[in-house]
């Protein structure tokens, strides 16, 4: 049977997630880093505990089994006690012949984690970061933390070890990370909804998820808006009202800007005319498409496409 759509999984692919690098961190004693703003880490503590520090959070004591996505909101302190003054973790890390990172210190033998850095295809990497927390952490206790763990060593061993189909291996890996995380997340947003508005939000909420993932599984189609209201089982009112204050945009504004993604990527990444990418994405003309895409992006999909490939 086919798999029920499933638009987490449309925008990972749609993001490309990679594996950059792979670091290890043995402390010992008293001690405290901070590190910068940078892009997206996993982190898993292998022995010891620490505590997570993020500006404008609460300090997270971190235990054994304990994992950690972080995105570059904002810099963060590790550190063996909160109060103690953190030294810059910049330029401490050093590069080992198998290209991890790694730094030891205060004879490293109480606290040990290792983590990974991951890239997206930057085009579309807001879409996923500004639907986020800074932080998602993952206790030890929760059902997903231990195949976190060992994909996390799995990632570290590819990264380290250098055989055939590794990076590969490694950016497979990433993306099940990620999705882990996101699991999790999605979850205790089910349990403890916050404040704002964006997609990951909506998808968490059962009825607006449904029509979410009724327009993921077919972008083409003509959508109308009494059509998602009835699979969501609601009204047509309740239903508008209820996908744009969980989303921040309207149902049909929402079908839009998503084509306009795909569109995008489309023009990046091949080499299909304008016209059969319009067709694909339920458009009856080159002209009525492009006037979409230029109304999202600001510029025609001929131009769109000359810049990416600059």
């Amino acid at each position: 049977m086919p798999h029920a759509p499933d638009p987490l999984s449309d925008v990972l692919s749609l993001l490309a997630a990679r594996n950059l690098l792979s670091a290890s961190l043995r402390m010992g004693g008293d001690w405290a880093l901070r590190f910068p703003a940078e892009g997206l880490k996993f982190n898993a503590v292998v022995e010891g505990g620490c505590f997570l520090v993020a500006e404008g959070a609460a300090p997270i004591r971190l235990r054994a089994g304990d994992c950690f996505l972080l995105h570059h909101s904002a810099p963060y302190v590790l550190c063996s006690d909160p109060r103690l003054p953190a030294t810059e973790a910049s330029g401490l890390f050093l590069a080992q012949p198998d290209g991890t990172l790694r730094h030891e210190a205060g004879g490293g033998g109480e606290f040990h984690a290792i983590g990974g850095r991951i890239a997206f295809d930057e085009a579309d990497a807001a879409l996923l970061l500004d639907a986020m927390p800074p932080i998602v952490h993952v206790s030890a206790d929760t059902p997903e933390a231990p195949a976190m763990r060992w994909m996390l060593a799995r990632l570290v061993e590819e990264w380290n070890a250098g055989r055939a189909g590794g990076a590969l291996a490694a950016d497979h890996l990433a993306q099940l990370l990620l999705v882990e995380a996101m699991r999790v997340w999605l979850r205790s947003e089910q349990l403890v909804p916050r404040a704002g508005a964006g997609w990951l939000q909506a998808l968490g909420d059962p009825r607006v998820g449904a029509a979410i993932r009724l327009l993921h599984a077919e972008p083409a189609r003509r959508w109308q808006l009494q059509e998602l209201a009835a699979a969501a089982g609601m009204s047509r009112s309740n239903f508008a009202l209820r996908f744009k204050q969980l989303a921040g945009l309207a149902p049909l504004d929402y079908l839009l800007r998503w084509r306009m993604r795909l569109g995008a990527k489309a023009l990046r990444g091949g080499s299909d005319p304008v016209s059969a990418i319009a067709w694909a994405l339920g458009y009856q003309s080159e002209s009525a498409f492009s006037h979409a895409f230029k109304r999202i992006n600001g510029m025609s999909p001929q131009a769109y496409r000359r810049n990416a490939a600059a």
